[in-house]
């Protein structure tokens, strides 16, 4: 019995020319197609392929957009990320809202197909050559939630309040404390988080998705 698969993807000729490859041994069947984002959600509302291959860069909803209202909205469908994007920041996104699988565009046929296959099986696929940036990532960011860990309540909250760009005197405020108690408490932050600016404690910040741009 052939996988049923759904292609996402803006450009027709990307789209023609993985159905027309997919296709030809009879083992995958194509059927469905979808230019953007939304067309893809509401394509999803009326079939039921196997697999997704969904790309990132889409107009009305990116991939990755795409990829959270189908965890959110649980529709029952895998997920295989098909994109030119190699950036690490791409692939780790996926991977913590659920994606069954990520390859890039650059891959040859029979990686696709084994990719399409593994991800039908309910087994995940990560293109070898990501592999090994991605658990360099998922290290340092394991080290980074101790960091995090480490801090108190009141410290989570100043530092948040610093990387919005708040000043001292205004966290003061907001907070309910004084001046040198901020001055403190940021003191502490930036040994617990090992930074040695404010600049640098945002950027933390925002990497952790302790606060949303």
């Amino acid at each position: 019995m052939s996988i049923k698969v759904m292609i996402a993807d803006d450009h027709v000729l990307m789209r023609e020319g993985i159905k027309q490859l997919l296709e030809f041994d009879g083992s995958i069947e194509v059927i469905a197609e979808a230019a953007d984002g939304l067309e893809c959600l509401e394509c999803l509302k009326n079939i039921e392929p196997d697999v997704l291959l969904l790309d990132i860069n889409m107009p009305n909803k990116n991939g990755i957009e795409v990829l959270e209202e189908i965890k959110r909205n649980n529709i029952d469908v895998k997920v295989l990320i098909l994109t030119v994007h190699n950036e690490v920041e791409y692939l780790l996104k996926a991977v913590d809202i659920g994606v069954n699988g990520y390859i890039l565009k650059d891959s040859e046929l029979e990686e696709l197909k084994k990719a399409i296959n593994h991800v039908n099986n309910g087994e995940s696929y990560i293109q070898a050559s990501l592999i090994p940036s991605l658990n360099s990532r998922l290290v340092n960011r394991d080290v980074d939630k101790e960091k995090i860990d480490s801090l108190t309540k009141r410290e989570l909250e100043v530092l948040i309040q610093v990387a919005n760009g708040m000043f001292n005197k205004e966290i003061a405020i907001i907070l309910s404390i004084s001046e040198r108690t901020v001055k403190n408490h940021i003191s502490n932050i930036f040994k617990k988080i090992e930074v040695s600016d404010r600049t640098q404690a945002a950027v933390f910040a925002i990497k952790n998705n302790l606060i949303q741009l």
